[in-house]
Order: C-alpha cells, then structure tokens, then sequence
C-alpha cells in the first residue's frame, strides 16, 4: 500500500502557498502533535511551549497581533509548524505541512495560508477533483496535470501575492488530508516530479496551465477562446472517450432558467463596466466553436454579445458570462448550449458537457483508463504536442 510521504525536506521552490482562509477575523486550530511559532525564520516559541494536542485553540487579531490559545504574538506574521506527522487542523479540516497567519493592511482581518510540499498537496486535490476508485492510468494522468497547473499558477502569479493556489476550484480544489487514499499516493509517488512542456508563444518549450475540465461533451475547447491564452497543447480535441462513462443527465444536461432581473444585476455586479449598457435586456451569441457529433452538429459559445436598454452593448467571454449567470456552475453544466428568450426569463437550452472543456477531459480520461490506455498516452491525446520530463 502507498503510504504518505511528508517530503518536509523539500526544496523552497517546491513549497505550494495554498489560501485556506480570506479575510476572516478568527478560526479554529488544533493540532496532531505540538507546534512551534515563527516569524519567517526567527523562532518565537518552541514546541514546548504548545505541548497540549487535539484541542481546539481560538485564532484571533489582538492589537498589532495575533493571538493563538490565549497568547498574543505580536507580529503581523506567524508561521505555525508541527513537528511530526505535520498536521494541523484548520477548522475541522487536516492539512499536511504548516500554517501561516497574515494580517491585512487594514488589520482587522487575517488570511490563512497553507505551506505545504508540492506532493503531499497534490495528494490532497487529486481525490478531491476526480474519485479515487478510477483506474489508476486516470488518477496518475490527473496527478501530472495537476502538478503541471500548479507549478504554472505558482510561477505565473505567485510572485505578486501571499499564496499560489486557492483551494477551491478557483484553481484546483485542495481538501487536504480526507481527500487522500492509497490510490491517490500511489498516482502521486509514482508520477513523482513528472510535468508536462509544451511551447509557447515565444516558441521556447516550457510548463504550460495543464487546464482540465470533468465531462467536456465530445470536444475539449480551445484554450484562447476560454481563457485568453496561446499554447501549443491547449487546442481543441475530439473526445469520444466521455459520453459511455460520464452519467447521462450530466453529459446532456436538463434545461435551466434564469430570471431576466437576476441575470442582469448578477452581470452588472460582477463587471461594473457593464453598467454603461443600463439593464442588460438582450442576449446573443456572438462566436462559437461548431462541432459535428454522431448524430447532430451542435456548438459551444465562446463569446456572447449583451445588449443594454440604453442602446449599447459590449462582449464577454461565454465561460465568464455562464459563471456570473449560475456562480456554481451546476445549472449551467457547460457554455455548449443555447440561449432562448422566454419572456421575463432566459432559458438554457440543449446543454451538454461539464465544465470549461479547455484540456484534459477527467471523464474522458477514465474512458481511456478503462481501454487500457496509459497515464502518458492519455496526456499526449489531451494535450498535443507536449512531453513529459522530471524536474526533480
């Protein structure tokens, strides 16, 4: 059986800042074995000083501090670190590593940022954005995109704030220590260091966003059309993979409507520059990518044009607009579908698929699993023109 690794040895770059918690004023906080407290490297409190394990301890802001338990640190920065096994407990939840506690500018709120290695974080999304039982040629093809899309992430934005990743699907959904299983650390020890390079726009080869989505609907979509960005390995796919496995009422998925006022203050609220349109009275599809299935062509939005009651109106990306309409994502499955005007509601027609549809299709990759088709051959498929190298 695949036993954890705690990697605490690690080397700093490989360190993953997962955002646990944003802009709270207190948390709850044990751990499995006591705790050191620092402040970047300068210890200022020894495990002997947190000597009690599993109880709770109240995290709060005290003036010009924090306060853990009782006792005020007065720094705007604390990093908790167990000793082993390197859990804490954050709120019901157990997470491998070490916590850092950050006050903001406005010192009446604090983020909580997991430090964590990169392979015992990646046990902790894998379980959690695909089911553990799938075969493991799926589970180890979903661990290497994963590490590829943190490592991205990480490199591309990570510089410019206090965490890399969100936990939640902003970027990969992170549950830490319940989402693992033996499965999963198999995958993840045994595609150990594995990233996928691709080129570029500069034309030089390097990591890429290894996006994936769960049921792409019979075509993977092409990533500048989604998220703005050029890759070599991030153009539309044929799947055939998905439908025989993906459960039927998520692969077609049932008609959704939306009340028109809703709509339009959910648009306007999340882009402001949409209130010079006034009351968004008017939907229309202003490009789409057209496929052509076994039975039936059919299309997936990539931009919608909104009209305003003043007379004006301005383009949004589809994948964006769906996700202001519905924020979860589970009535509007996908942007394959079509829009009709039912009066005092717009409705969502003839939906099919489950998710953005750029990369790896999770779904299509068990299909492939099942066919007895590798890890690499299913990451080849998904993401052309890429290869696979070991970075440590």
């Amino acid at each position: 059986m695949a036993r954890p690794t705690p990697q605490m040895d690690t080397e700093p770059q490989f360190w993953i800042r997962v955002l646990l918690l944003d802009d709270v004023t207190d948390c709850k906080l044990k751990t499995r074995s006591p705790f050191g407290v620092s402040t970047g490297d300068n210890p200022i409190a020894t495990p002997e000083h947190f000597g009690q394990v599993n109880a709770a301890m109240n995290v709060s802001l005290s003036g010009g501090g924090i306060t853990i338990g009782g006792r005020e640190f007065a720094s705007n920065e604390v990093i908790i670190s167990p000793v082993e096994p390197y859990i804490f407990n954050l709120n019901g939840n157990d997470y491998r590593g070490k916590l850092k506690l950050i006050t903001n500018p406005d010192d009446k709120s604090f983020d909580a940022v997991n430090l964590v290695p990169l392979e015992p974080y990646l046990a902790g999304v894998v379980g959690a954005e695909m089911p553990n039982y799938w075969e493991p040629a799926a589970l180890k093809a979903q661990t290497i995109a994963a590490r590829n899309y943190c490592l991205y992430i990480k490199k591309r934005f990570g510089g410019n704030r206090r965490w890399d990743v969100r936990r939640t699907q902003a970027n990969q959904v992170y549950l830490g220590v319940k989402a693992e299983s033996a499965q999963v650390w198999d995958a993840v020890n045994k595609t150990y260091g594995q990233v996928l390079i691709c080129k570029g726009a500069s034309g030089t080869e390097d990591i890429f966003p290894t996006y994936y989505s769960s049921i792409c609907g019979g075509y993977t979509e092409n990533s500048q059309n989604v998220f703005g960005d050029s890759f070599e390995a991030l153009t539309s796919v044929a799947c055939s993979y998905c439908k025989d496995v993906a459960k039927p009422h998520f692969f077609f998925w049932p008609m959704a409507q939306f009340d028109k006022t809703n709509v339009s203050d959910r648009l306007l609220q999340r882009y402001p520059k949409l209130k010079q349109l006034g009351k968004i009275t008017n939907i229309r599809a202003a490009r789409q990518s057209n496929y052509q299935g076994d039975y039936e062509k059919y299309s997936r939005l990539t931009m919608v044009e909104l009209f305003g009651s003043n007379g004006k109106s301005d383009f949004l990306r589809a994948e964006d607009f769906r996700l202001s309409v519905d924020p979860t994502g589970r009535k509007i499955k996908s942007a394959i579908c079509q829009i009709a005007d039912w009066g005092d509601k717009w409705a969502f027609l003839s939906g099919r698929g489950f998710g953005h549809g750029v990369g790896m299709c999770q779904t299509g990759a068990q299909g492939m699993a099942r066919q007895g088709i590798t890890a690499n051959e299913i990451l080849e498929f998904y993401y052309r023109g890429s290869r696979i190298i070991r970075i440590y």
